[in-house]
């Protein structure tokens, strides 16, 4: 029988220089997509996937994320005494009761690897979701849900994946799999005419605890960061591994493009703007 899987980890302690001067005071994870920020969507999709133990691996400048998963007691007095009792409904569902956060500093910025294993004490020896917000995947039935049914009949760590474009192997950790999409090698950013396949890596792991001896072995690989390519690679090495392609759209949020491409997707679905939306679009084309 399977361990259920209760915590996710968010790595958010990146400084989002791509989004400056914007980021130069607010997280990039704080950044909104209409009117929800991206953490918010991953915390929710970790949520659904049966998660009720959230733990972020922040910064110091990261304050804001703890704001605002904290009670705003001032806020909601004064939206109740208003009568504004949707905008209050909206802000008291942030964080369900029975979800626990935990926030953690990563002292240091050692990638992506390091920021996993600082969540060490706090996930214990339990599998666990690591739930990269600048991905921001929209479909039927959340990404990590999808990856929990697989773990569910498996029992074992799974990584999301999907096809990118040859050129684009380099940008992201690839993965070689055999015909039950267990994976056979993964390699961090390859150079195209090196890349095993164009299976790419997504913002979406379920991992074993065992990963975690992994990490503690890892030295700093590509760009001099600890890789949690690098631990996974070893960690298939003694346990099953699967890649799991998931049903849904991504959107990768860490880009101007892909940023602007969420915002007009979700504004489209948006009962409220949606028309007027387009009909401004159809004036500016």
């Amino acid at each position: 029988m399977t361990k259920p899987v209760r915590t996710a980890v968010f790595p958010v302690a990146g400084r989002g220089t791509r989004f400056l001067p914007a980021t130069k005071s607010v997280p990039k994870e704080m950044l909104p997509i209409i009117d929800k920020p991206l953490i918010q969507f991953a915390v929710e999709e970790a949520l659904e996937a049966g998660a009720t133990r959230l733990v972020f691996i922040t910064h110091a400048s990261k304050r804001a994320i703890e704001d605002h998963f904290d009670t705003d007691s001032e806020l909601e007095a004064a939206l109740s005494d208003a009568g504004k009792q949707q905008f209050l409904a909206t802000v008291r569902d942030i964080l369900p009761r029975g979800a626990s956060c935990v926030y953690i500093r990563q002292g240091e910025p050692l990638g992506l690897g390091h920021a996993v294993l600082c969540a060490r004490p706090a996930v214990g020896d339990e599998p666990f979701y690591v739930h990269l917000p600048d991905d921001l995947i929209r479909g039927p039935e959340g990404c990590l849900s999808q990856m929990k049914a697989h773990y569910d009949e498996h029992g074992a760590s799974c990584i999301a994946v999907e096809d990118v474009p040859r050129e684009k192997t380099s940008s992201y950790g690839i993965v070689d799999i055999d015909d039950t999409d267990r994976i056979r090698h993964i390699v961090e950013k390859p150079q195209p005419e090196n890349a095993p396949s164009t299976l790419a890596v997504v913002g979406r792991y379920l991992l074993t605890p065992a990963i975690f001896d992994k990490l503690e072995k890892t030295g700093r690989g590509a760009g001099g960061e600890i890789q949690l390519t690098d631990a996974i690679a070893d960690l298939l090495q003694h346990e099953p591994v699967f890649a799991r392609r998931f049903s849904g759209r991504r959107y990768d949020c860490g880009s101007k493009l892909g940023f602007v491409e969420a915002t007009l997707d979700i504004a489209m679905d948006d009962p409220e703007i949606s028309s007027a939306l387009q009909a401004r679009l159809r004036d500016w084309l």
